[in-house]
């Protein structure tokens, strides 16, 4: 399949697409937004504003079938900026096919072009499936998350 896939930015009439997309990455992390945060993320990923969130689809045809968002930021131990990659989600349909790996080879790509030679994110210690690609594509690190309680 990964011949077949198409990485592109996200644009201003994927709205409902994008939208379908990430509300399935949002119930995989068994989490709900309201309706206004939708909107505010994809204005936020097409507002091309410096440090603000971007991303790609992954389409299959004109079927928007992935996506992922990542974003810019300064390091302090770095003079050049490093990329988190924070979402990256497909259709469970297509799965296993190379789609997540395109989806992180493009960001590699955005990075590279940026001067971030950094590209680092987060996933659950479950999440095995997606853990078998990570483990392929990048190091992992012997660092925890820790969250201020809400």
């Amino acid at each position: 399949m990964a011949d077949d896939v198409i990485i592109r930015p996200i644009e201003p009439g994927d709205r409902a697409e994008w939208g379908r997309l990430w509300q399935g990455y949002l119930e995989f992390y068994k989490t709900t937004l309201p309706d206004d945060m939708y909107d505010l993320a994809f204005s936020r990923l097409l507002s091309g504003e410096t440090g603000e969130f971007q991303g790609f689809l992954a389409l299959v045809g004109d079927k928007p079938v992935g996506l992922v968002h990542y974003l810019f930021h300064r390091h302090g131990w770095r003079p050049e900026p490093v990329c988190y990659l924070q979402d990256l989600y497909a259709d469970p349909d297509v799965r296993g096919k190379g789609l997540g790996r395109a989806l992180i080879t493009a960001v590699y790509a955005a990075a590279d072009k940026a001067g971030a030679p950094s590209v680092y994110w987060l996933t659950q210690e479950g999440n095995t499936t997606a853990r078998q690609l990570y483990d392929r594509i990048a190091t992992p690190t012997d660092f925890m998350k820790y969250q201020r309680p809400l």
